[in-house]
């Protein structure tokens, strides 16, 4: 039996590694990973496998800016709130991460 994958994306996603942090507070602290793809939405990011996140939870995404970035912008990081719509495990035994989509909450 096939099954089909419904895409459910509104936004296009651009690939960005880009070095996160994601506040857990089920777990009440950070969780150091990188972004794989990021839209204005969402974002899809790889996080160690210990981090203790399933969907539905309510994270705080931190994107950290360069200096240069952060002088012009006023802050040192970009932080989103978000909800997890999607955890993956496949990556685990390989190199020891989850794979977390999330989308952003609006303001």
């Amino acid at each position: 039996m096939e099954s089909t994958i419904v895409e459910q994306r509104k936004d296009r996603r651009s690939d960005l590694a880009w070095p996160v942090s994601v506040w857990i507070p089920e777990a009440n602290r950070f969780f150091s990973g990188k972004s794989v793809n990021v839209s204005k939405g969402g974002a899809y990011i790889s996080l160690p496998m210990t981090a203790p996140v399933r969907s539905g939870h309510e994270v705080e995404v931190n994107f950290p800016r360069t200096v240069t970035l952060a002088r012009q912008k006023g802050q040192y990081a970009r932080i989103k709130t978000a909800k997890v719509v999607r955890v993956e495990r496949n990556d685990m035994l390989r190199n020891g991460t989850i794979g977390i989509a999330v989308q952003f909450c609006a303001l």
